[in-house]
């Protein structure tokens, strides 16, 4: 199916009162209803690594956030690199998922960026073709790609990072790395794949989608790709618009990649984000053990989990002080990414009390993982109930 081409959406769900009334709701002016969010970038780790999350815990975590469709990378064990593999996932998708979920295929066997994996079989199995994780290296590997996404009508999605700039580092080679003797990852090694990419996309005529974006130099290439004409479109985090490396702390819920950047980099992401160059808001939620957290910056896992508290932190903290609208923000977490990817919006919403303030806490998290920089923030907005299909996929009153 070409994903590049999707309708207009409009949100005019069908409410149930009888469902608001057994979730608790009352039909009171203190509630607002939203559209179901989507994330194009999640990390549910099954099938291999259940004891990180699990299709069902991931899915049940998301509702609890607010979103009703997903999109998981191909990272797991096997491999999404096959037609076989990809069903491995789906099966349990289908058994387990209480939201729509949507898997990416691989661009390469393995992830290894040796060997084009069989793209054309995997086609109508996959939301999108990606390597997250792993930037690409060859350019007539990612040129090959792309080519062939463009004849299957699928969007390539690329996780961008050159792997002779990284050096071993593990968090922004900045101020805070210099100051306590942490290797940094250079911007460099971000923004410049995007330009690579850029130039093969606007060659091929490739649609193609930026992971996670983090720097300012990658804000100005793409904002110039889509003044030039380039069929992109881009995605950041919560955390890269709320969080930088000055306030980085020495634990393994301050590590991710990419890393948090310099304050000018958030300046840049801000201003991406207000005039239209980042398209998406995505979470990049990545669970990992409790274990595996607890090794400090330099040795912790990659990672943190962040799809239960990314619509109260950016309402609370970009809405609410008027840096965007909320109309922009349901762009960012409803519209744009469902017509990027042509995943439809059914009868799918969620119910909030935007008037209630709570603390982010781990232990209220329904993800295995835990780890998130933001515990013990302030937010505005509680999810009550999230409703996908038409069905109950979260109800406050029996899942907390």
């Amino acid at each position: 199916m070409d994903r590049t081409g999707a309708t207009e959406l409009t949100f005019s769900p069908t409410i149930d009162t009888k469902v608001l009334r057994d979730a608790g709701i009352g039909l009171s002016s203190t509630y607002t209803i939203l559209p179901g969010f989507c994330d194009v970038h999640v990390h549910f780790r099954e099938p291999g690594f259940s004891y990180k999350e699990t299709i069902a815990t991931g899915s049940k975590a998301a509702a609890h956030g607010g979103y009703t469709a997903v999109c998981t990378m191909p990272n797991l064990a096997p491999v999404s690199d096959s037609k076989d593999h990809l069903k491995m996932q789906q099966d349990i998708i289908d058994r387990d998922a209480c939201i729509h979920v949507y898997p990416y295929a691989a661009i390469t066997v393995g992830q290894k960026g040796e060997m084009l994996a069989d793209l054309a079989g995997m086609a109508g199995d996959c939301i999108s073709f990606s390597d997250d994780g792993h930037g690409v290296q060859s350019d007539g590997m990612m040129r090959e790609a792309m080519m062939t996404a463009k004849s299957l009508g699928k969007i390539i999605t690329a996780h961008c990072e050159v792997n002779s700039l990284l050096n071993g580092g593990y968090i922004h080679d900045g101020r805070y790395a210099a100051e306590h003797g942490h290797r940094g990852i250079c911007s460099e090694s971000e923004w410049r794949q995007i330009e690579r990419d850029l130039r093969l996309a606007d060659e091929t005529g490739c649609a193609y989608h930026v992971c996670h974006i983090s720097t300012k130099e990658s804000v100005s290439i793409i904002r110039d790709a889509k003044k030039s004409g380039v069929d992109v479109t881009c995605e950041t985090a919560p955390h890269y618009l709320l969080l930088d490396d000055s306030m980085l702390k020495e634990d393994g819920k301050w590590k991710m990649n990419p890393p948090l950047r310099d304050a000018s980099d958030r300046d840049a992401l801000l201003e991406g984000i207000v005039d239209g160059t980042i398209d998406c808001l995505a979470t990049d939620h990545a669970p990992h053990s409790a274990e595996e957290k607890s090794r400090g910056l330099e040795k912790s896992a990659f990672g943190i989990v962040g799809i239960e508290t990314a619509f109260p932190l950016v309402y609370t903290y970009l809405v609410m002080p008027g840096i965007i609208t909320m109309d922009r923000l349901e762009q960012l977490l409803v519209y744009n990414p469902r017509r990027r990817f042509g995943i439809p919006l059914g009868n799918d919403y969620s119910v909030w009390d935007l008037t209630e303030e709570w603390t982010i806490e781990k232990e209220e998290l329904l993800s295995k993982g835990k780890a998130t920089p933001f515990e013990g923030w302030r937010v505005m907005g509680r999810n009550y109930l999230t409703v996908c299909d038409g069905k109950i996929a979260y109800n406050s009153m029996l899942d907390q």
